[in-house]
């Protein structure tokens, strides 16, 4: 009896003592800008489940907006660093690890086993050797398609270049707006500039140029144009197109007046909205254009970092630890409509997520976006600069050389 009684007094000491110690614990603190419906929905989700799994830890909170989110963790991580941060990879990520402003979480990553489970988005994470945060959705880019005007004028979903160009021509002769775009708001520019350029150089040189390693007007960037000019010259483009939005020119594709769209996967929620299913919109990836050139994709990727200066970095590495889970990852795409980075996750079944899981999964290169893969000057001007492109294509030169004197005052 005595054994009993004393075991059971070990038993309540120690739950008293690890009570005692987490109730005077430093909370987590998070801030994000996941702020849009959706997006917030699929993130607290997640919160609300590493509390289930972790009652000891507080977490809290702190959500922005995306604008103000992106002058606001200039200032926090220097002054009130909170636990875990959402960024980008790659090229957003690099000046806040060369200042020294993110923790090195490559244990991480050699426990989890992670760059396996991680493998595509890896790279993207990996500087100096090091890996410095965890991705943990991301989504495919391409051409959505109405299968219904592809089967009325006998077209095939285009695999080639010669093919898209073939395909455009028809589909202009019988009064169809063959490509969809909005560029009032002119960052959609940047994906067409980004998928010639990978499709017609690579992903090594599109990272290089993204990176200001290479001059705007070297000719293999007058050849991207050369291929653009293909579309831009014949008249492809919605007409007026900077008058509308990206959701406003969805509309054209909505209602059979236009009949590809070259966006990201949340486009597909419109048009569901507005009617369409998998029996009338299709997906297909951006077509070949030199066959020797290895095809890389555009995924954007959202991934979570432990600021250097932290309170709390045990809480916040059991945080991001819980973040790379494929099934953790996989309620939040369910959520999100996105794509889980881990491979170990359940396939989708949204035919429109797993068509870009399998396009995905074979590229052997992923671009953030031309805006998280160049330097915010650089970005401006080649928005303002491609916006100009397509409204007068005879302006590319100018265009051109006002991008390389941008490249080298940004890039000095």
């Amino acid at each position: 009896m005595n054994t009993r009684r004393n075991v059971l007094k070990t038993a309540l000491c120690t739950l008293a003592a690890t009570a005692a110690l987490h109730a005077g614990a430093a909370p987590l603190v998070i801030n994000t800008d996941t702020s849009d419906v959706a997006v917030k929905a699929a993130f607290d989700a997640a919160v609300d489940g590493f509390k289930a799994e972790n009652p000891d830890v507080q977490v809290k909170v702190n959500r922005f907006d995306h604008d103000a989110y992106k002058t606001a963790i200039r200032n926090f991580l220097t002054a009130d660093a909170p636990d875990v941060v959402n960024w980008y990879p790659g090229h957003k990520m690099e000046p806040f690890v060369r200042a020294k402003l993110f923790e090195d979480v490559s244990d991480l990553w050699a426990k989890g086993n992670l760059d396996a489970k991680l493998k595509s988005a890896a790279p993207a994470l990996t500087l100096d050797g090091k890996k410095w945060g965890i991705p943990y959705t991301y989504y495919q880019w391409g051409l959505y398609y109405r299968k219904d005007l592809f089967a009325k004028f006998g077209i095939e979903p285009p695999k080639t270049w010669q093919a898209l160009l073939d395909a455009c021509a028809k589909l202009k002769a019988n009064g169809i707006t063959p490509l969809v775009i909005g560029t009032k708001e002119p960052w959609t520019n940047l994906a067409w500039f980004d998928y010639l350029d990978l499709r017609v150089n690579g992903f090594p040189f599109h990272m290089a140029l993204t990176s200001g390693k290479v001059p705007m007007t070297d000719p293999r960037v007058k050849a991207v144009f050369d291929r653009w000019d293909q579309l831009t010259k014949p008249g492809y483009f919605l007409a007026n197109h900077a008058s509308y939005t990206w959701q406003e020119a969805a509309a054209s594709l909505a209602q059979g007046k236009g009949a590809m769209y070259l966006m990201g996967n949340f486009v597909v929620a419109p048009m569901k909205q507005a009617g369409l299913g998998p029996d009338k919109l299709g997906f297909m990836p951006f077509p070949t254009i030199d066959p020797a050139v290895p095809r890389a994709e555009e995924a954007p990727i959202e991934s979570i970092h432990i600021p250097a200066n932290a309170r709390n970095k045990a809480d916040a590495r059991r945080f991001l630890a819980y973040m790379a889970r494929a099934d953790v990852q996989a309620r939040y795409g369910e959520r999100t409509e996105e794509l889980a980075v881990n491979q170990d996750a359940p396939p989708p079944s949204d035919p429109y997520l797993k068509a870009g899981a399998a396009l995905l999964a074979n590229a052997q290169g992923l671009s953030q976006f031309f805006d998280r893969d160049a330097a915010p000057e650089l970005t401006q001007a080649a928005m303002d600069g491609f916006e100009r492109y397509m409204l007068k294509p005879d302006s590319r030169g100018e265009v051109l050389d006002r991008l390389e004197q941008v490249r080298q005052r940004v890039y000095k």
